[in-house]
């Protein structure tokens, strides 16, 4: 019989699956709160670690139950702070999360898939293809793992989590929903501060307006019109921008949700000035904020950011227009950070040629955007 992973349990089911357990040992009640803190309090890796519990005990819950706990493959850690765990999972495939540190934060990106099926352009994890959906503990093993990394190393608490690594975080509703459950009530991530990233997947939106927690939604956008954006992210053809927005309306109707847009900019093709109008007319029906994101330089390609003069430019039009926007510093370039891009040097495979794929060109180098 598999084993039951007690890190993919919600706080409610794991309680009463360890209820049960210790009742048939003959154990009483309080080793179901002995066990749940060393889960979600102390980040045990091993039920060997659960130290105030007899060895006995101890081994008849291994002999029942698993607890997920990827094994670094690789760490890196930026100049800037940045730190990029790569996780091998138990059946050796590889999931990337990023430790990023600002003096008033420390977010942490977790992936929710190996690889990832969107095949967005400009991404390197699409470069891999899909490989399989993580479970609610491969998830939160991420957290935790990173959060033990932090601990020890003084880094301070992680303040934000945000489901923007590898994989789309709603199409994986299955396992991505506990694991927010988890994080919110069992390792004590506030609600608002945890933020899901979509490219798109209109009732997965439609599933997460309609839970009472306020979780933060951000739309991976990155072109303010059909056209465009169904050159750089495939599944516009599917959900459509106008069904998308339609279900942000929703989102923003269920009350206290802000809206984030994330634009990467990339040199000559997404960033006129034109598109910055149009984003803001867009951007600008919502309580929203708009995370302009130069883009990370992928081997392979020939995109490249656009320009720090025309970044601002590009930022100056929306704010002009009421539309609050920031512009992200790059973090990690030094260690691949970008989403998929350590996992695709790991892995060594070489790139797909995107750009010809697409049949997307940049301007001429030197030629004028907004």
């Amino acid at each position: 019989m598999e084993r039951a992973d007690l890190l993919s349990l919600t706080p409610d089911q794991l309680d009463a699956v360890l209820a049960e357990h210790f009742r048939l040992r003959g154990q009483g009640a309080y080793r179901v709160g002995q066990t749940r803190a060393w889960l979600h309090e102390r980040d045990a890796l091993s039920f060997d670690e659960l130290t105030d519990l007899p060895q006995r005990e101890r081994d008849a819950l291994a002999e029942v139950f698993t607890l997920c706990a990827p094994v670094p493959a690789r760490v890196e850690q930026s100049a800037d702070g940045t730190v990029k765990h790569l996780w091998r999972l138990g059946d050796g495939e590889l999931v990337e999360s990023v430790l990023i540190p600002s003096p008033e934060r420390l977010t942490l990106c977790i992936s929710s898939q190996a690889g990832c099926a969107m095949a967005c352009v400009f991404c390197a994890t699409g470069w891999s293809g899909y490989r399989r959906q993580l479970t609610a503990g491969e998830i939160v093993a991420q957290f935790r793992g990173a959060r033990r990394y932090a601990t020890e190393r003084d880094l301070g608490a992680i303040s934000n989590v945000v489901f923007m690594g590898m994989g789309e975080p709603l199409m994986n509703r299955k396992a991505v929903f506990p694991a927010l459950t988890l994080l919110n009530q069992a390792y004590g991530m506030g609600a608002r501060r945890i933020t899901v990233s979509t490219v798109g997947v209109v009732p997965g939106i439609a599933e997460l307006a309609a839970r009472p927690e306020q979780f933060r939604l951000a739309l991976s956008l990155h072109a303010p019109n059909h056209e465009l954006r169904a050159q750089l992210v495939p599944l516009e053809k599917k959900y459509p921008l106008p069904l998308v927005l339609e279900a942000l309306r929703g989102f923003e109707a269920a009350g206290g949700r802000r809206i984030t847009f994330e634009y990467v900019l990339i040199d000559g093709l997404n960033d006129a000035a034109q598109h910055a109008i149009e984003l803001a007319g867009l951007a600008g029906e919502f309580q929203s904020h708009v995370n302009l994101i130069p883009f990370n330089p992928i081997p392979g390609t020939d995109w490249r950011p656009t320009p720090p003069d025309r970044q601002r430019a590009f930022a100056e039009i929306l704010e002009a227009r009421g539309v609050p926007a920031t512009i992200r510093s790059p973090r990690g370039r030094d260690i691949a950070a970008a989403c998929g891009q350590l996992r695709a040097e790991h892995v060594t495979r070489p790139p797909r040629p995107y750009l010809n794929l697409v049949g997307l060109q940049p301007r001429p180098r030197g030629q004028a955007g907004p």
